[in-house]
């Protein structure tokens, strides 16, 4: 670590710019020089750091890198301005609202070789960490299917984008990142309960580029919370429960059940069940360790603008798909469902 602490600003001071905010303010090697909140600090979230008017100001500290904290609509405007005056950026998923967006966002920050990356948090999440190791080493074999459910109550702190954007980002994201595929194709289903002009549900079939099948339900109109992401394969499933940070395996049936009352609920045999002890580190933590290597130029597994760019070329798939009752080809065409799944 360099005897010189990083200078590192923030915008945003909303659910997750607080939690920004305190995680750098305790932060090796980094320094939380100053935030940028059009509605000021009146709880304290800065953790002592001076609360400027403008980004402007922000920039006129001399910092090394911004954190985007700031509404999603808001992330293009912003990320070019930093761009612009050479500061790197992490920006808080999704990187924009819109792909072109995202897209003058990977050119701006490139043609300026600046580092910068998306705020991607599940990648962090030691279940999911966990996962994508073992599935590397192969300890599932080939790969069938990845199934997320994604759900709680309605956010009154979202009012920009839907669900899509706002919460699916997440598992598109965590699926090309635990399997190291990309999409190939999508077909959604969507529906808006809350009055919003967002849909508030979303349910998602897909193809990953090695004929994986995806399945998504995301929504925030239930009052149950939930987290779960379930990779099936030749030799079992895994299942993350990203709430808890647990991961567990299902083998394959290895033991006959001759209990014949049992068999009705259990199937004719089953296999073994693993949790793994995992370490639990708190996610944004090592997130913000991440993006503070790559700062200094150390290998750093961040989620990078094109990967960032990608999951919201998929969003805009999903609601492509759910408009037209067609299911995408995420290479630029559209094809029946039946086709493309």
């Amino acid at each position: 670590m360099t005897t010189t602490a990083l200078k590192a600003g923030l915008i945003g001071l909303g659910s997750m710019g607080r939690n920004h905010a305190r995680v750098l303010a305790g932060l090796e090697g980094v320094a939380l020089a100053g935030v940028v909140d059009p509605m000021g600090d009146k709880n304290g979230w800065a953790q002592g750091a001076p609360v400027l008017p403008t980004l402007e100001d922000l920039i006129a500290l001399g910092i090394d890198y911004a954190v985007v904290a700031c509404p999603t609509a808001l992330h293009g405007e912003i990320g070019l301005r930093l761009a612009h005056a050479g500061v790197g950026a992490l920006i808080e998923k999704p990187l924009a609202d819109t792909a072109e967006g995202a897209r003058r966002l990977l050119d701006a920050f490139g043609s300026r070789n600046l580092v910068a990356g998306v705020g991607h948090i599940e990648r962090c999440n030691p279940a999911l960490h966990s996962l994508r190791g073992r599935l590397e080493a192969g300890d599932l074999g080939e790969v069938f299917q990845v199934v997320t459910r994604r759900q709680g109550p309605f956010p009154h702190r979202i009012a920009d984008v839907g669900v899509v954007k706002d919460l699916a980002t997440h598992d598109i994201d965590l699926t090309a990142w635990v399997t190291g595929r990309t999409y190939t194709s999508i077909a959604a289903h969507t529906v808006s309960k809350s009055g919003r002009p967002h849909e508030d549900m979303i349910s998602a079939v897909g193809k990953l580029s090695d004929g994986t099948m995806v399945n998504h339900l995301v929504n925030w109109l239930s009052p149950l919370k939930e987290r779960f992401t379930s990779v099936t394969g030749e030799r079992g499933c895994f299942i993350a429960d990203t709430l808890t940070g647990d991961l567990t395996f299902h083998s394959n049936a290895a033991v006959t059940t001759e209990w014949e009352a049992l068999r009705a609920f259990r199937g004719v045999s089953e296999g073994d069940m693993i949790r793994y002890a995992i370490p639990k580190r708190e996610p944004l933590l090592v997130e913000h360790e991440l993006f503070r290597d790559a700062v200094m130029g150390l290998p750093a597994d961040i989620c990078t603008l094109r990967q960032g760019l990608r999951t919201v070329e998929v969003a805009e798939g999903l609601l492509e798909s759910a408009a037209t009752g067609l299911a995408v080809r995420l290479d630029g065409g559209t094809t029946s469902p039946e086709v493309a799944n």
